[in-house]
């Protein structure tokens, strides 16, 4: 079910109150004494590859490159692998994520498959062009086929305090995206400076109608981190509990290895609970990624480490 939204509620988001020292070691134990073990860490692995966007957002982008992007979304783990530890054999990523200009291409690639489309739109990754071009840029990629629109919010309203004209403005985004696609909000936290900024970004973005909260476009110098995704899940347990709405979180930005990975599903797990863990409550924003990830479930089969070149993107 998407997110309606609400009227905002200045006083809730004002009220929010962050503890960075409790809140760092809260996250350090998840990469530290604790992990998923033996036959749990296969399917934790396998569950991860579902929830994956695969993303290419280069500059030097073409056809091809999304057709492969999306092959392997399609077919993310060799047979030979997945049957090696009884898993099906039709494992897929959850979506591929592009820019507006290769949706089309997106889509013919994935037809027929459950692999979502994905675009990013409002001027990402800086969203500074005007507000009616962001809004034309979200029709645009719903009618060229997206199903799923990663937005990025405006980083100056955060900055500034301006609360209400953030709540207009992600409000927009959801009634132009209306029922006919997904809407993830990006707040580009390393950009925003402090983790109380970031707790009532993500109040105000769940608040106006955003079905997922994300933490970066990738392009900051510091993206996706443990002590901001736990700031971000006590937002989201905490609009649940005051609307019945329960929003996704999409962590995205430098996670690379099957352990962050892990450590974000752990993180979410305790956070909010198995249904949180869904792919229709958690993505994560990657593309090195799901190499690791195969590499892993090789390595657990055979008891060697193979070569990258092995596991190719298509």
């Amino acid at each position: 079910m998407l997110n309606p939204g609400g009227d905002l509620d200045l006083d809730w988001v004002l009220s929010t109150r962050i503890n960075r020292s409790a809140v760092e070691r809260r996250t350090r134990t998840l990469t530290g004494r604790r992990t998923v073990k033996k036959s749990w860490q296969i399917s934790w692995l396998a569950h991860a590859i579902g929830c994956i966007d695969l993303t290419t957002l280069s500059g030097d982008d073409t056809p091809g490159t999304v057709r492969r992007l999306a092959a392997k979304a399609r077919k993310p783990v060799r047979n030979d692998i997945l049957e090696a530890h009884g898993l099906p054999t039709d494992i897929h990523c959850a979506s591929v994520c592009v820019y507006h200009n290769l949706i089309a291409t997106a889509c013919e690639a994935t037809a027929n498959s459950p692999v979502k489309v994905c675009a990013v739109s409002t001027g990402f990754p800086a969203g500074q062009i005007p507000q009616q071009m962001k809004l034309a840029q979200i029709e645009s990629s719903i009618a060229a086929g997206a199903t799923e629109i990663d937005i990025v919010i405006s980083r100056s309203l955060v900055l500034e305090g301006r609360w209400e004209d953030l709540h207009t403005e992600v409000k927009a985004y959801r009634d132009a995206c209306g029922d006919r696609a997904c809407l993830k909000t990006i707040l580009a936290t390393g950009e925003l400076g402090d983790l109380r900024r970031i707790a009532r970004a993500s109040r105000i973005c769940l608040g106006a109608g955003a079905d997922f909260i994300k933490t970066s476009t990738g392009k900051e110098p510091v993206n996706a981190t443990l002590p901001v995704a736990l700031v971000m899940l006590r937002a989201i347990r905490e609009h649940h509990e005051r609307s019945g709405h329960l929003a996704g979180f999409k962590p995205a930005g430098g996670i690379s290895t099957a352990k962050v990975a892990i450590a974000f599903l752990m993180l979410i797990r305790e956070e909010l609970g198995t249904r949180s863990m869904a792919a229709d409550r958690f993505r994560i924003g990657a593309s090195s990624l799901l190499a690791d990830l195969e590499r892993q479930l090789e390595f657990h089969a055979t008891g060697r480490y193979s070569a990258a070149h092995r596991h190719p993107m298509g």
